[in-house]
């Protein structure tokens, strides 16, 4: 393609009514929606283009045809883009399966990844967040909006969260698919593989200097904050945040593409940080990050005062919150409640 095509001058080119091109006297028509006269290229690659999208649409019509054929003729694959409810439960009972017969290094190594994304989730949150304006609710608001990330990477590359696994083990052992000796396994190995994955991204931040600024201030106020309630109110934030968590998760499994498991991650999360809740695997993350940055609290204080009341209301939340109460709706437990109310009525009936 030659410069004066690309940028001619006025005197050189002059557009008309009806897209003629007046050049050098001589009256020619510049096509402008089919392509470019001067290259002949490039109208080759538009048709091409046109062509191939023509052809593919086609394709995609033609597969929708045949799969309303098959399930009006009732075969065929499924195209719904979230599944019910009672199957969401049996792929989290298939999960808690998985998980009990799973090697513990696989396990270790699942919940050192989840830790990790957790962190960078958490570092993302307090450097944008922290620096972003003065006021903290415009921070909230931000830290609310990135940190969600964290638990879409978890689930969709196959990382563990102790908080996730506290309703899907409890699910297993529900239906009888696991022991509790398997769920004590299984968490503790996450536990401490999220530790050791948020510790991580906190020895990152700290060696690189991103503590520092606006990340370095929010962090500190954050840890005092969460340090500052008492045992049994950081319990309750432990039960509504791991609620609204693994609820989360639910979302997640239910959804059968990308777009519906980001939406099912994202507000959930955002929720229970907005609201003020506590989790235990970011504040593997927050904790540490808050000492590094000059918070004026020990090791034992972050413990006592924060990481094991939000232990306790996590496991609370996911093992019978949600775990049992999920079964209750579409799992054993339910089923148990409609034999006693069968018998009840089999009674009457002979009274």
């Amino acid at each position: 393609m030659s410069l004066a095509f690309v940028a001619p001058s006025v005197a050189q080119l002059e557009v008309r009514d009806r897209g003629h091109r007046v050049e050098g006297g001589a009256t020619t028509k510049a096509t402008f929606v089919g392509g470019y006269e001067g290259d002949q290229s490039v109208n080759h690659a538009l048709t091409s283009m046109a062509a191939m999208f023509v052809v593919a649409g086609g394709v995609r019509w033609r597969e929708r045809r045949q799969q309303v054929t098959l399930r009006r003729a009732g075969g065929g694959p499924s195209t719904a883009v979230v599944g019910s409810p009672q199957e969401t439960y049996q792929e989290l009972v298939d999960k808690s399966e998985y998980l009990r017969d799973q090697h513990w290094t696989k396990t270790f190594h699942a919940s050192f990844m989840g830790g990790a994304y957790v962190g960078m989730a958490g570092l993302l949150s307090l450097v944008i967040g922290g620096n972003m304006a003065s006021q903290f609710i415009t921070q909230k608001a931000v830290f609310a909006a990135l940190f969600p990330i964290n638990l879409l990477l978890v689930l969709t590359t196959g990382g563990q969260l102790f908080t996730g696994n506290s309703a899907t083990m409890a699910i297993g052992i529900y239906e009888k698919k696991c022991t509790t000796k398997d769920l004590l396994r299984n968490w503790s190995i996450a536990y401490i593989g999220n530790i050791f994955g948020c510790l991580l991204i906190d020895a990152v931040a700290t060696y690189t200097g991103m503590f520092t600024g606006g990340a370095q201030e929010m962090a500190v106020h954050t840890v005092m904050k969460k340090c500052s309630a008492t045992f049994g109110q950081t319990v309750v934030k432990g039960i509504m945040c791991n609620w609204l968590v693994c609820m989360a998760v639910w979302l997640c499994t239910m959804a059968k593409d990308m777009t519906g498991k980001m939406v099912g991650v994202w507000f959930p999360i955002s929720m229970f940080i907005a609201i003020g809740f506590e989790h235990s695997v970011a504040n593997m993350f927050i904790l540490p990050a808050g000492i590094f940055s000059g918070a004026p609290l020990s090791w034992g204080d972050i413990l006592v005062k924060n990481l094991i009341p939000v232990t306790i209301g996590n496991a609370i939340a996911g093992a019978f919150v949600v775990g049992g109460g999920m079964s209750f709706m579409f799992g054993k437990l339910g089923k148990k409640e409609k034999k006693v109310e069968k018998k009840e009525e089999e009674e009457k009936l002979e009274e």
